[in-house]
């Protein structure tokens, strides 16, 4: 499969994943809710984000190895083999570790505590929650030793293979829990149903993910626990930047609370959730990404390398800066319908979170190399700045600027974040042989400066907005000419051929 069916499959795959997510989260709630109470349900839900919680430090560890496989690339399969083998052997301890811990958590300590529901007071129930638990925790073990194994095979082009076999688990677990729920089952037959449909259907993978491996030559002839904790150790670094960023994304709320109470937290949380659905499309692209785009790093191919930062970058100029500039129009119309207008929408805090995700984007290539290269102070150092960015802004601002405030902090701190990872991709380049793309980095950056004003005086000048809006999307396509103008010709080689095979289908259609 070439670079580009690769990526479009990777891309696929990732928007199938966003609709699986979305309809668990939005159109199956009525379902849940009209089988269970309240409770029951908050339970679901709690014990799930306490998993997100708890696995962290076993996420940080899959994605360190996933990033150290990348690096190694293809001609290096035996060192592949080496750490992969190594880590599975410390993901199984640790996993019997954790799960000691765990169950005597659930059983012996005040569960409801754990989950933020204070006591749970029906046996009944009680007993459900523990055991649904553990359940989960089992699921997620069995599924964090397949996503281990399958992440090696990015390194060999199955990036989107895998990917699409996390949509299928996804659409099997949403469809039996439901499917238990409708029947009159309770917290604990759901939880029974995802463990049996997923074992499996992890079991099915794991026998695909076998095949693959001994295809590319990734056999478990040798391994080593001390490599393998050594690893677990320094990726430590790597769960330490997701704590602070699950703090400078959620921990937030923490601080709006105080100062504006339960209804401005619920406005700032749903206005956010409409600006993230641009950021959530973008990593659709960026993820797919990454396995060709360390592939090119290793092999110090500069051409491949400014295409891969040039889809990123075609993305926010072509769509993502004149979405978010569209989005100023319509989403106060989409935001009244949707929230059936119990919740007062912030023209100043939608535009605020919209340009952070511009922002968000501009950098993407350059974290793409950080993070993919596993270069952990750097990301921790910039974690740390951003984290301690958004409390000392907030707390200045939330006073005067209310919920602005807080959208504002967020901003200042996307901002540093993206040029501090743009600095430490352009210094680290050089050393590999490679050189930052100045040129066309400087028309991406213009588009967002562009978007910046035009957003800034639409929600400031109302009397000119349309003005206003007309003279930011044609800025805006001047713009994006110019850049393709300035593109690798490989990349725009690629782009041509993928508009004349769409052409041609069409017309046959």
């Amino acid at each position: 499969m070439s670079t580009t069916k690769r990526l479009l499959s990777g891309t696929a795959a990732s928007w199938a994943g966003i609709g699986v997510t979305l309809l668990t989260q939005i159109a199956l709630v009525p379902i849940f809710l009209t089988y269970w109470d309240l409770k029951v349900y908050g339970i679901w839900i709690a014990i799930q984000a306490l998993l997100n919680a708890l696995n962290t430090l076993d996420r940080g560890y899959t994605d360190f190895l996933e990033y150290e496989f990348l690096k190694l690339g293809i001609p290096n399969k035996h060192q592949i083999s080496y750490l992969l083998w190594s880590g599975i052997a410390v993901v199984l301890i640790i996993s019997v570790i954790e799960t000691v811990l765990l169950f005597g958590a659930s059983f012996y300590f005040n569960i409801g505590v754990l989950l933020k529901d204070g006591d749970i007071e029906s046996p009944r129930l009680l007993y459900e929650t523990r055991w649904s638990l553990m359940i989960q925790w089992i699921v997620w073990i069995m599924a964090n030793i397949n996503g281990l194994l399958s992440r090696s095979l990015s390194a060999f082009g199955y990036f989107p293979r895998m990917g699409w076999w996390n949509v299928l688990l996804s659409i099997v677990n949403s469809m039996v829990s439901v499917g238990i729920v409708m029947a009159g089952g309770g917290l604990l037959d759901a939880n029974i149903g995802i463990l049996i449909a997923s074992s499996l259907f992890l079991l099915i993978q794991f026998i695909d993910i076998k095949k693959l491996l001994t295809k590319v030559g990734i056999t478990a002839d040798r391994y080593s626990i001390k490599e393998g904790f050594n690893c677990y150790i320094t990726s430590f670094g790597l769960s330490a930047r997701y704590f602070l960023e699950n703090f400078r994304q959620q921990g937030i709320r923490l601080i709006i609370l105080p100062f504006l109470g339960v209804k401005g937290l619920t406005t700032f949380s749903t206005t956010r959730t409409v600006a993230n659905v641009s950021q959530q499309g973008l990593l659709t692209i960026t993820h797919p990404l990454l396995p060709e785009l360390m592939r090119f790093l290793q092999e110090r191919d500069q051409d491949k390398m400014e295409a891969s930062f040039g889809t990123v970058w075609l993305v926010l100029l072509c769509i993502l800066s004149p979405g978010v500039v569209i989005l100023q129009i319509i989403a106060p119309y989409f935001f009244a319908i949707w929230t059936k207008g119990q919740i007062e929408f912030s023209n100043p805090l939608f535009a605020t979170l919209s340009i952070g995700v511009l922002f968000f984007a501009l950098a993407q290539p350059a974290m793409a190399v950080i993070v993919g290269n596993n270069q952990l102070k750097k990301q921790i150092i910039l974690s740390v700045i951003s984290a301690l960015i958004v409390i000392v802004v907030m707390a200045i601002t939330i006073p005067y600027l209310g919920l602005l405030g807080a959208g504002i902090a967020l901003l200042i701190a996307e901002i540093v974040a993206a040029f501090g990872f743009i600095s430490f991709a352009s210094t680290w380049l050089p050393r590999s042989g490679l050189v930052w793309p100045v040129k066309v980095f400087r028309i991406a950056l213009l588009s967002v400066l562009i978007t910046f004003a035009g957003i800034l005086i639409m929600v400031y000048m109302p009397m000119l907005k349309w003005e206003s809006f007309a003279l930011t999307i044609s800025a805006l396509l001047w713009n994006a000419i110019r850049y393709y103008r300035n593109m690798p010709y490989i990349a725009t080689e690629k782009i041509n051929s993928l508009v004349k095979r769409f052409t041609v289908i069409t017309k046959t259609a």
